[in-house]
């Protein structure tokens, strides 16, 4: 972690982590450079053979959902979130930590309720079998993509709220 003390962040359960949202984020970039080549195809189909990929819209916008997903834990990890520093940068070290802890608690909860909530999503498109209007996929595949991202996205949130504003002297 960018603030992390140097040796929790490299050994144990920070490393853990860290690792495997890097995997997450590799996921999601191989995600999206394969929608960036369905619509290289779908272009160059309907520019040259008038044969667009049907429903290409569709794929893409499940598979940026997907992506976008995937990135969350990672970008968490990073500090890349949006933060508004405007109000706190004249402010203590000590307080600039505890506010981050607090921010950190507050995205475990909202994780931790999305992953909770998407569960629910999963369960109810799954069940009703909802798939999308040309191609016919199924939308339940997003989910547990949203599950899974924000369940490590809570569970990243928390971790940072207990060890991840440890030491922030390496910054």
């Amino acid at each position: 972690m960018a603030g992390a003390s140097s040796s929790e962040a490299n050994t144990g359960f920070g490393a853990w982590l860290r690792r495997l949202s890097a995997w997450f984020a590799i996921g999601g970039g191989l995600m999206l450079v394969a929608m960036i080549l369905l619509v290289v195809v779908s272009v160059l189909g309907r520019a040259l053979f008038l044969l667009p990929v049907p429903g290409d819209f569709e794929i893409v916008a499940l598979g940026t959902g997907i992506a976008i997903f995937l990135f969350l834990p990672y970008c968490y990890l990073q500090r890349g979130n949006v933060a508004v520093d405007v109000f706190i940068r004249n402010l203590s070290p000590a307080v600039q930590r505890g506010t981050d802890i607090v921010a950190s608690i507050v995205f475990a909860l909202v994780g931790g309720l999305f992953a909770w909530r998407m569960l629910f999503g999963l369960l109810d498109t799954f069940r009703y079998q909802d798939i999308s209007m040309i191609v016919g996929v199924p939308i339940w595949w997003v989910y547990p993509f949203a599950v899974a991202s924000f369940a490590l996205l809570c569970v990243s949130a928390a971790y940072t709220a207990l060890h991840g504003w440890e030491d922030d002297s390496d910054e």
